[in-house]
């Protein structure tokens, strides 16, 4: 098996229509002949966009029929494709979680832990006139010393760079910590007990680590300026999330999502999520030996 764009995207096809759909409830499509375009078809589609660095829905319909034509002869309007993928944002939820659930990887019990933000709005103007308003609201970003109107996206990872948990919370209303409490109260992202968690000086607080205990989950994180330092952090395994973080922002385009909706918001930011799952999935699958990589990704075989 390969490790290109098009093995990738066959191989989650064949996981989509052989497992991941089948375990869904069965749905009741509305009267009418059945979508030309199937629901398989369409998460694959999006996730090629992604990799293949197409930040509008525009660009990417006008240039996927020369890039992945030979895989896809049949593509929607840009209308349509917007509205049908914000539908599928559960089922690319499903799958995200289903791939990492068979990848190697998830077995591992240590867990990278961090936040990023999610940019929305740029101008006082958007932020009053926003569909977003009141979902979205002002935070800081002290590593970059800005602030930003948008979200904050939590994240729970493993090692490799594989995704095994996610939260996206209103910056102004949830810090980190109560983010983190809160993504690991639904069990699909909480880590098998006896984990341990790695994650900056952010995450120091004694009520905070001691919720985590009872979770059956430990927090490693620097020592604070007051706190002696043991010199047992792992400043590389804390280097791999940022890298994972940076993986997301500058390859997958995550930082500004562009969506002026609620739900279109959601659906971009899982639609990301999802593309960087399949990466490591396949990478596994393939043995290649960066396991988080892209590279083989964003351009078509020639």
């Amino acid at each position: 098996m390969n490790a290109d764009l098009d093995t990738l995207l066959t191989a989650l096809y064949v996981a989509l229509t052989d497992d991941i759909i089948p375990a869904r409830p069965v749905r009741h499509d509305a009267p009418g002949r059945p979508a030309q375009v199937t629901d398989a078809e369409l998460v694959c589609l999006a996730v090629a966009q992604v990799h293949l660095g197409y930040a509008t829905e525009s660009a990417w319909l006008r240039a996927a029929p020369g890039l992945v034509g030979h895989l896809f002869p049949r593509l929607l309007s840009q209308s349509e494709y917007n509205r049908r993928l914000r539908s599928l944002s559960a089922l690319m939820t499903e799958a995200m979680r289903w791939l990492a659930r068979h990848t190697d990887s998830v077995h591992d019990t240590v867990r990278l832990i961090d936040g990023t933000k999610i940019i929305c709005g740029m101008s006082r103007e958007t932020v009053k006139r926003s569909d977003l308003f009141g979902y979205c609201g002002y935070g800081y970003d002290a590593s970059h010393s800005l602030y930003f109107w948008g979200m904050k996206l939590m994240l729970l990872v493993a090692p490799d760079g594989l995704v095994t948990g996610f939260i996206l919370v209103n910056p102004k209303l949830y810090g980190e910590q109560e983010a983190t409490l809160m993504m690991l109260e639904l069990e699909d992202n909480r880590p098998q007990a006896g984990s341990t968690l790695v994650g900056d000086k952010g995450f120091r607080g004694r009520h905070f680590e001691a919720a985590l205990l009872r979770k059956g989950l430990a927090m490693v994180r620097p020592a604070c300026r007051d706190e002696a330092d043991p010199g047992l952090f792992p400043t590389w395994l804390r280097q791999r999330v940022e890298a994972v973080i940076g993986a997301l922002k500058q390859q997958l385009g995550l930082e500004h999502p562009g969506a002026h909706k609620p739900d279109g918001l959601f659906t971009r930011i899982v639609q990301r999520l999802l593309a960087l799952n399949a990466a490591v999935w396949h990478n596994w699958a393939t043995g290649t030996q960066q396991k988080r990589s892209l590279i083989a990704y964003d351009h078509c075989p020639a």
